[in-house]
């Protein structure tokens, strides 16, 4: 088991920044890749950024440049640097850290944090 709590968010204006913390505890030895997701009203949640215990990050192309994901060498936090804000940013931000090997993965989230993104 693991419990990720979330911090930051908020609101800013178009072209400002935030920045999102996520801690982990329990099971944190078992972790190989942590991230952040979001949902705006009526979509689906989607994948943000994600890291690994490696440190390979990956973006979706829309924050690429702007957004920054990183972690702590403990694996328990990771944080969302995030910059040039626009209003179509505006979503719950989900925490995510996946444990487990291919095809047994398994996936723990936190409560979600609001970011609002003013025109």
């Amino acid at each position: 088991q693991v419990q990720l709590v979330e911090s930051g968010g908020g609101l800013v204006q178009a072209g400002g920044s935030l920045g999102l913390s996520c801690v982990a505890s329990g099971s944190i030895s078992s972790i190989n890749s942590m991230g952040w997701y979001r949902q705006a009203p009526g979509k689906q949640r989607d994948l943000v950024a994600t890291i690994t215990t490696r440190d390979s990050t990956n973006y979706v192309d829309s924050v690429k440049g702007r957004f920054t994901i990183s972690r702590d060498n403990a694996k328990t936090a990771v944080y969302l640097q995030m910059n040039s804000l626009k209003p179509e940013d505006t979503a719950v931000y989900y925490c995510n850290v996946r444990l487990g090997r291919p095809g047994f993965y398994k996936h723990y989230w936190g409560q979600g944090t609001q970011v609002t993104v003013s025109s």
